[in-house]
C-alpha cells in the first residue's frame, strides 16, 4: 500500500536462503553470512574496500559462460531453469550494474536515502537509486493474462461492496471491538450512512497482489489494495530499465525485450485522476495528494503529479492530514477548500495505517474530507472494502453472488482465492495450531512486519485462546503460499547481490464511475517485487524487497 509498505507476505522458508559474505548486505541476517556467494568483486568499482577474493555469480536462469541465454522455458504451467550458472564472465555483471545505476540516475528511478536526514522532506536531497533487480523475472504468460483479465472484475467488485454499508458494518462488527483503528474508520463510515452521504463520483486506483503457488500451479491472491497502491511511477521505470539493458547487451543477453510487458501504470493512474477531476467540473480546483510528513518514496508520487500536469494540465498539491485539519474548511455547498484552494480529488498516499494518525487532528481531517463533495480515492467505504476481513468474507461460499451476477466472472475470481478463514472457525484454528507452517495470521494492518508465520502462528493462537477476550476478531488465517524459488541479482546501494528469491506480482486497476455511468474500468499496469526467499515480509520501502519486472515465458 502506501509508500511501498505493502508486504510480500508469504515465503518458502528460511532454510532456502543463500547467504552473502558482504557484511554490509541489507538482505541477510548477520548470522547467515558465513556460507557466502556474492557480487562484491563485481562492484569493486563502487566499494574499493571489498575483498578481492570475492567471487561473482549470475542467476542461473539468465547467464551461461560469457553469453547470456534465454532465461527459462515453460513446461506446462511450470517454469524450468535451463542454464548452467557456472563459468561466467564477471565483467558482464560489472557492466550491467554500472549501466543500470547510470540509467536510474538519469531517468528518476530514485528513492530517498535513509542515511540523509532531509531525504524524506526535501526533494532532490539525499537521493539513491531505488532497490531493483538487475534483470527481469520470468513469469508464465498464461498467468499474466489471467491476472490482467480479472482486474476489471475486482474493480467492479470493490465498487459494489463499497455501496453495501450493511455488509461492511456487519462483517467488521467483531473486528471493531478489538481493533481501535478499524473502529475509527467504521465510525466515520457510520456517520456517512446516517446523513445518507452519496458518492456520485467514485474513483478507485487498486492493486491486486498475487503469488504463483509452485505445487498447485495456481495464481493466488495475497491481498487487494484499495488505498495508496504504491509504485505506479517507479514500477514503470523498472520495465524500461530492463528493456534498455537487454537491448544494450543484446550480443551477450539472449533475451527479447519485447517479452517484457508494456507498463504504463503512471499515465493510466494519472488519466483516471484527471478524468475524475474533469467529472467534478471545476477547472480551478486541484488534485490533493494526502501524504506523510516524511516520505522517502516521494518520487513515485511526483511522477504522478508530473503526468497530471504535463498530460492533463491539472494542478496538484501535497498536504499531510495535520495540514488538512489546520488549513481545511468545508463550504455550505460541500466544497472542500484547503489553504485557499478548492479540491476536486483527494488522492490518499497516507492514512492507511494507525501510525498516520498521531492525534485527533488527523481523524478530524479524515472526517472533513469524507463529508465533502470532493472525489475521494478512496472513499471510506472503498477503504473498508479492501480490509483483510472483507477479503476473507468475500471468499466464503455464496458471498460473491451478493455482488456479482455473471457466473463466469465469479468463477474467475474464485480461482484466484487462497484459503481464508476467520478465527471463530475452531477446526481451522486447531489445524493451524497443529500445522502452523501451512498458515499465515494476518491482522487488520497495512505495511510490512505485521503478519505472523511459522511457530509464531501456534503461539499467537494459543495465547488468544487462553486470553479469551475476543481479540481473535482482529485477525484472519490465510493459506500459506509456497512460490517457486528463483535466482536473481538484487541491487541496493549500488551493489548487486546474488540471491535465491521469490516474487509477487501486483496488477493495478483503475475504476471511475459517475452515478450509473462507468467511465473507466481497466487493468492499468503492473508491479513486480522480488525478495530473498528467507524473508517473510517484503515491502520495498520497508527494506525487504526490490522492484522488478516480468519476462513472459
Amino acid at each position: 500500500m502506501g509508500g511501498g509498505h505493502s508486504s510480500l507476505s508469504i515465503s518458502q522458508g528460511s532454510t532456502t536462503c543463500l547467504a552473502l559474505s558482504c557484511a554490509s548486505s541489507p538482505f541477510q541476517p548477520q548470522e547467515s553470512q558465513s556460507n557466502s556467494l556474492n557480487f562484491c568483486s563485481a562492484a569493486r568499482f563502487l566499494e574499493p574496500h571489498l575483498p578481492k577474493s570475492s567471487k561473482i555469480f549470475i542467476p542461473k536462469s539468465l547467464l551461461r559462460c560469457s553469453k547470456v541465454h534465454k532465461m527459462q522455458t515453460q513446461v506446462g504451467d511450470s517454469v524450468k531453469s535451463i542454464v548452467d550458472p557456472h563459468d561466467i564472465d564477471p565483467k558482464l555483471v560489472q557492466n550491467l550494474a554500472y549501466d543500470a545505476l547510470v540509467w536510474c540516475s538519469l531517468r528518476g528511478l530514485l528513492v530517498g536515502d535513509r542515511n540523509s536526514e532531509k531525504s524524506g522532506t526535501v526533494p532532490g536531497v539525499g537521493m539513491v537509486h531505488a532497490p531493483v533487480a538487475l534483470l527481469p523475472m520470468s513469469f508464465p504468460e498464461s498467468h499474466w493474462k489471467q491476472a490482467c483479465e480479472v482486474a476489471p472484475i475486482f474493480n467492479e467488485l470493490v465498487d459494489r461492496v463499497s455501496q453495501d454499508g450493511e455488509f461492511l458494518q456487519e462483517s467488521l462488527s467483531r473486528t471493531k471491538k478489538v481493533d481501535p483503528f478499524t473502529s475509527r474508520l467504521l465510525e466515520i463510515h457510520s456517520k456517512m450512512l446516517e446523513i445518507n452521504k452519496i458518492e456520485e463520483i467514485r474513483l478507485g486506483l487498486h492493486r491486486s497482489d498475487y503469488m504463483l503457488d509452485e505445487q498447485t500451479k495456481l495464481l493466488l491472491q495475497i491481498e487487494l489494495n484499495t488505498i495508496s497502491s504504491s509504485f505506479p511511477g517507479l514500477g514503470c521505470l523498472v520495465s524500461e530499465l530492463h528493456r534498455s539493458l537487454i537491448q544494450l547487451y543484446k550480443e551477450h543477453i539472449d533475451l527479447d525485450p519485447n517479452r517484457i510487458p508494456t507498463n504504463n501504470a503512471v499515465n493510466q493512474f494519472a488519466e483516471a485522476l484527471a478524468k475524475a477531476w474533469n467529472e467534478y467540473g471545476d477547472p480551478r480546483a486541484v488534485v490533493m495528494f494526502v501524504v506523510q510528513s516524511e516520505e522517502r518514496n516521494m518520487y513515485d508520487q511526483h511522477w504522478l503529479s508530473a503526468s497530471l500536469r504535463e498530460r492533463h494540465q491539472v494542478t496538484t498539491i501535497r498536504k499531510t492530514l495535520a495540514e488538512i485539519d489546520a488549513l481545511g474548511e468545508l463550504r455550505q455547498d460541500g466544497t472542500l477548500v484547503v489553504d485557499g484552494q478548492a479540491v476536486a480529488v483527494v488522492y490518499f498516499r497516507a492514512g492507511y495505517a494507525p501510525s498516520d494518525y498521531h492525534s485527533e487532528s488527523e481523524w478530524k481531517a479524515r472526517l472533513l474530507m469524507e463529508q465533502s463533495r470532493a472525489v475521494k480515492c478512496p472513499s471510506i467505504s472503498y477503504h473498508l472494502a479492501g480490509t483483510k476481513k472483507i477479503q476473507q468474507e468475500l471468499a466464503k461460499p455464496n458471498v460473491l453472488e451478493r455482488f456479482l451476477e455473471n457466473k463466469d466472472d465469479i468463477a474467475k475470481l474464485r480461482k484466484c482465492f487462497a484459503g481464508l478463514w476467520s478465527l471463530d472457525e475452531s477446526d481451522t484454528v486447531n489445524d493451524a495450531i497443529e500445522k502452523p507452517g501451512l498458515y499465515v495470521m494476518k491482522p487488520q494492518r497495512e505495511g510490512g512486519g505485521n503478519n505472523i508465520y511459522g511457530e509464531n502462528v501456534k503461539e499467537a493462537l494459543l495465547k488468544l485462546q487462553k486470553e479469551g477476550t475476543g481479540s481473535d476478531a482482529a485477525y484472519i488465517l490465510m493459506q500459506r503460499i509456497f512460490p517457486k524459488i528463483s535466482h536473481s541479482i538484487l541491487m541496493r546501494e549500488g551493489i548487486p547481490h546474488k540471491e535465491q528469491t521469490i516474487s509477487e506480482l501486483g496488477i493495478y486497476g483503475s475504476y471511475l464511475r459517475n452515478k450509473t455511468e462507468v467511465v473507466i474500468n481497466q487493468q492499468a499496469g503492473y508491479l513486480m517485487r522480488t525478495k530473498v526467499s528467507s524473508s517473510n515480509e517484503g515491502g520495498v520501502a520497508a527494506g525487504f524487497a526490490v522492484l522488478d519486472s516480468i519476462y513472459l515465458v
